[in-house]
Order: structure tokens, then C-alpha cells, then sequence
């Protein structure tokens, strides 16, 4: 049998670990608001389907609480790093399909509004079919590129944190993406 443990003598007062950084839940929920159009949008365009969509981005934000306390502010922005999340959790359901998502419908425009009547109105409807005729064209890759720096905003040092290339990779691989797509846009025009 063991001997009994050797208790201490003498300690009045124990120490306990934090549960949580004080406002923890608060920056959390900030970061929520503040990106989860934008998440969804992203997530969105990689996935081209917006029901599944809803369920990724709801994913993203539940492994990024769950994983809150990992986050590294040397490493970058709370922003690109919650990017990166979302789009681990739209790959990982585009490998559980073992498919090719297609586009089912667009997102909807959170900034959309009424479209002006006459020419002006016409005129705006010609672009944003060219726009997403072009977009169609580009590969999954290159949309996942248009979607990250316009949808989420990040910055080449954000986008070249999330794809895992260097910044200068990243914004040539911005210019050919955005070239091509002025390309697509101006044959349809």
C-alpha cells in the first residue's frame, strides 16, 4: 500500500488558473459582428451553395471560440486568422462532398439597393452579368483569391497568411487574378 501523501503545512490560500482573459467573450462577440457577413460571403463563394454556406460560417465561429485562446497576435490580425478558419472548414466540406460545388445562386448584396430605372439601370445590370460571367470563368482558386481580398477586405500580408504563401506570391497572384478577370469583364463588354 502507499504511504499517505505529504500534505503542505502552513498554506492558507491557494492559487487557481484564470478561466479566461477579462473580456474574452466581449472581443469575441466584437469579431462576430464585425465579420460575419463577410464570412459568409467568403465561404459562400468558395462553396457556391448559401445553405451550405450558413452552416460553414456558423462552423467557423464555433471552432474559432472554441479555439480563441490559441490565437497569437504576433502571428497577424484576429480578422485573417478567423479567415483562415472558415476557409479550413469550407475545404474540409468541399473534400466531405469529394465534388466540385456549382454555383446555385449568387449571395445576396448586403449593400444592394434599388436599382436606378432606364439606360442607368440596364447599364448596371450588363455589368454585373459580366462581372459574374467572368467570375464563372475564373478557377476555384483564383474566385477564392477575389472573394479574400474584396468579400473579407484582408490585406496581402493577411491573404498571403491564409493561401500559406509569401506576401509577394500573393499579390502577383492577385494581379493575374484581377487582370484576367478585367480581360473576361471587357469580351463580354
Amino acid at each position: 500500500m502507499d504511504p499517505a501523501p505529504v500534505r503542505s503545512e502552513g498554506v492558507t490560500e491557494t492559487m487557481t488558473a484564470p478561466t479566461s482573459a477579462p473580456g474574452t467573450w466581449e472581443r469575441f462577440e466584437s469579431l462576430y459582428r464585425s465579420c460575419r457577413d463577410d464570412v459568409y460571403a467568403y465561404v459562400c463563394t468558395l462553396l457556391r451553395d448559401p445553405a451550405a454556406a450558413e452552416d460553414v460560417t456558423a462552423l467557423a465561429f464555433e471552432r474559432a471560440y472554441r479555439r480563441r485562446r490559441t490565437f497569437d497576435r504576433r502571428r497577424g490580425e484576429e480578422r485573417a486568422w478567423l479567415f483562415g478558419i472558415a476557409r479550413n472548414a469550407a475545404l474540409d466540406e468541399l473534400r466531405r462532398r469529394r465534388r466540385t460545388a456549382t454555383l446555385l445562386t449568387d449571395p445576396a448584396d448586403a449593400a444592394e439597393v434599388a436599382e436606378p430605372e432606364g439606360s442607368e439601370g440596364a447599364e448596371v445590370t450588363l455589368r454585373r452579368t459580366a462581372v459574374q460571367a467572368a467570375l464563372a470563368g475564373l478557377s476555384g482558386r483564383e474566385r477564392e483569391i477575389v472573394a479574400l481580398k474584396f468579400h473579407a477586405g484582408l490585406s496581402n500580408a493577411e491573404l498571403a497568411r491564409v493561401l500559406g504563401v509569401s506576401e509577394s506570391n500573393a499579390g502577383t497572384l492577385l494581379y493575374r487574378t484581377m487582370e484576367k478577370l478585367r480581360k473576361a469583364c471587357n469580351a463580354t463588354a
